[in-house]
């Protein structure tokens, strides 16, 4: 089975990994029929369901696809997306953090925001660019998937503001602060160099211009202190577009801890819950840590493209087959959220497009959202409950963002 993606932007697996042949036939073994009744469906169908964070853009740079059409490789097509009754997938505008400092990291940014553009301009029957909640919910209304954007790593901001106030013209309605490493804005979770001890000067006061414009801020990928601190400086909800639960992953910093989680639903914010199988089982966390410990000394020894370090890489995986998360999986860290913070903090941002293979069973592409929806019926959630986890809470969020704007 081909890759998914001919990259790996959470820095997780190599391409060797997560194509092995192993691990798909792991999967297909591993996966059982899903019943999906027919309320699971109306209900993905007959409301706005938001993810707020789908790496479709990166992925058209890599390799161009019409995604206004069915497509063989990817996570996320037209017909996958009606499928599964979603109808407003943030598009990630992801800078890699390699690109920090540098002008390719705003010409990136342009560019893919140029794809997406470019997605609508081909099939204006049925996508729509929304810059506010109001185009969300008109162009529901119209049978319109709507194509909100998110920037995924605050590299392109370039640490002048004239760029975030370009940006929010061009669409962008959330910053991502950081990526892999610290940048000009903020210290992020993976990268040990803490050299701001937070966010930076710069970026305390770009959390307060965010604020001003309407762009909501985003606090997955940065440090436990950069996130107390966004929170203690906006004015409005911050948003965790694509995290998942660091009690489920001991350790994993880039997921968030219950005081954290605490924090959020004081501030009034929303997690959004990442799918991949590496943010939400312990297991296949664990394997991704030593799998990449063991791939480093081969690395070191004979280089990180060597025909050693891809043999070392295959030959593991095919001994040593990535333990996928499942539905239930992703279940759980709802449940977690719900009976720690209340049912008006957690919603969807699956990473679709970002995460390459290494997605749950029984949630491998944008068609699977009925299969969620179906599980927290099963779990005893109301419509109203789902609805909001589907999209109200993150549309609450929006709303309160774009209202402070509105009167600053």
């Amino acid at each position: 089975m081909p890759l998914k993606m001919p990259f790996n932007k959470q820095i997780i697996l190599p391409a060797v990994v997560l194509g092995s042949s192993l691990l798909c036939s792991t999967w297909a073994v591993a996966s059982a029929p899903i019943v999906v009744s027919d309320k699971a469906k109306q209900l993905a169908q007959q409301h706005i369901l938001i993810d707020t964070h789908i790496d479709v853009p990166y992925r058209l740079n890599n390799k161009w696809e019409d995604v206004t059409q069915a497509t063989q490789g990817g996570d996320f097509d037209y017909p996958r997306a009606r499928q599964g009754g979603l109808n407003a997938p943030f598009m990630s505008i992801y800078v890699p953090a390699s690109l920090d400092k540098s002008a390719e990291s705003t010409a990136l940014a342009d560019k893919l925001i140029d794809y997406v553009e470019a997605i609508v301009g081909r099939a204006p029957d049925k996508f729509a660019i929304a810059t506010s909640t109001a185009d969300i919910e008109a162009q529901f209304k119209q049978g319109l998937i709507s194509l909100p954007m998110g920037m995924e790593n605050g590299s392109p901001i370039q640490g002048d503001l004239a760029n975030l106030k370009h940006f929010y013209q061009r669409g962008i309605r959330y910053i991502t602060l950081a990526h892999s490493q610290s940048n000009h804005i903020s210290d992020s979770s993976y990268d040990l160099r803490r050299q701001w001890k937070g966010l930076s000067p710069f970026g305390k006061e770009l959390v307060v211009e965010m604020n001003k414009i309407g762009i909501l801020v985003d606090i997955s990928h940065v440090s436990d202190d950069a996130f107390f601190q966004a929170v203690e400086i906006s004015k409005v909800p911050v948003i965790a577009s694509h995290s998942s639960l660091r009690s489920y992953t001991p350790g994993f910093e880039r997921n968030m801890s219950d005081d954290m989680l605490k924090t959020l639903a004081k501030n009034g914010g929303v997690i959004q819950i990442n799918f991949g199988s590496t943010f939400v089982s312990k297991g296949a966390r664990a394997w991704s840590d030593l799998f990449t410990s063991k791939r480093k000394v081969v690395e070191d020894q004979a280089g990180k493209d060597s025909e050693q370090a891809k043999a070392f890489a295959k030959a593991y995986t095919e001994e040593n087959p990535l333990p996928y998360a499942t539905l239930e999986t992703v279940l759980d860290h709802i449940d977690h959220v719900v009976k720690l913070i209340g049912i008006d903090y957690v919603g969807i941002g699956s990473d679709y497009d970002g995460v390459g293979d290494t997605l749950p069973v029984g949630l491998k592409d944008v068609s699977s959202y009925p299969n969620l929806i179906q599980g927290l019926l099963d779990r005893g959630y109301s419509d109203a409950d789902i609805i909001k986890i589907m999209g109200g809470n993150l549309l609450r969020v929006w709303k309160a963002t774009e209202d402070y704007a509105a009167s600053h």
